[in-house]
């Protein structure tokens, strides 16, 4: 049976590590919420061949967020405390230390300490660079796969508090609806009421005009057929998965658009309030669809 569908977080971190020959290789991948894909690489000099590779991996999976991908290779507290200096990279290396300095003069000498740091200088004890990167790319995949499910665990809890709001929405949508009919007779009440007091005929054919032309001002049926239309996509979009945010972006838009439009035509305090609270409710999805990528 199939997985079902995944709404993945922009935020998530994970880190893998494993022990070499030459030492310990750690990969840590950490991301935030961004408009777009953003992926940066904090690498060691010995792996910057394997960045396009590792770029290439992590684009593959995602598709918004600031990604920072770090790894660093510690030295490993088993080496010798006299490891075998590589002769031959040694003599290569002085040779071309003095070329260099012929050319440029003014230029520093390699000091002892950059000998020993230089990449397969203690050859013994250096894992070859090839075997590095192909370890470096196994332990990037290892990270990935959990920032992954971290990403999918933040999205999951993201969705219930979304699908919370939407049916809290659809439940102030289904309060409001039933109010129509008792506000257009209070306002033939209140109408009725006016005429009498300013001693004016009650012609029946002016007050049914005058009710009418107010039921088609506040009239809020197409508005409420538009939140809970935008409720039902809102729905749609989170059980089909994957790459949601913009779209239910664009949703929180709409319903703002609506929910506005309710205030403005309220024919009671309750319609009011109604539209108070729709605001609240999607102004709290947006703020949770702002994490979801």
């Amino acid at each position: 049976m199939s997985a079902p569908p995944t709404i993945y977080s922009m935020t998530g971190y994970a880190v893998a590590a494993k022990e070499l020959a030459n030492g310990a290789l750690t990969v840590e991948i950490r991301a935030v919420n961004n408009r777009y894909l953003d992926i940066q690489f904090r690498l060691p000099e010995e792996l910057r061949a394997v960045e396009p590779a590792l770029r290439e991996m992590l684009a593959a999976k995602l598709t918004r967020g600031k990604i920072e991908c770090r790894v660093s290779l510690a030295a490993s507290a088993t080496i010798p405390a006299a490891p075998e200096l590589n002769e031959t990279m040694l003599q290569q290396l002085a040779a071309l230390n003095t070329r260099v300095l012929k050319v440029f003069p003014q230029a520093g000498s390699l000091r002892a300490a950059d000998v020993l740091r230089w990449p397969g200088m203690l050859g013994a004890d250096t894992l070859p660079a090839e075997a590095l990167r192909n370890a470096c790319r196994e332990l990037t995949a290892t990270a990935l796969e959990e920032f992954m499910a971290a990403r999918a665990r933040e999205g999951e809890k993201l969705k219930d508090a979304i699908l919370e709001r939407a049916a809290a929405i659809e439940q102030r949508v289904a309060d409001v609806a039933p109010r129509m009919p008792a506000a257009i007779a209070a306002f033939q009440e209140k109408l009725n009421q006016r005429l009498k007091e300013a001693m004016v005929n009650t012609d029946d054919e002016r007050i049914r005009q005058e009710v009418v032309l107010y039921a088609g001002k506040i009239d809020i049926d197409e508005e409420l057929t538009r939140l809970k239309t935008h409720i039902a996509e809102l729905r749609r979009i989170l059980g089909k998965g994957g790459a949601a945010g913009k779209r239910l972006d664009f949703l929180m838009q709409e319903l703002n658009r609506e929910a506005n439009t309710l205030g403005s035509k309220a024919a009671d305090i309750e319609i009011t309030q109604a539209s108070m609270d729709l605001k609240l409710l999607i102004e709290q999805m947006r703020e949770q669809i702002q994490n979801i990528e």
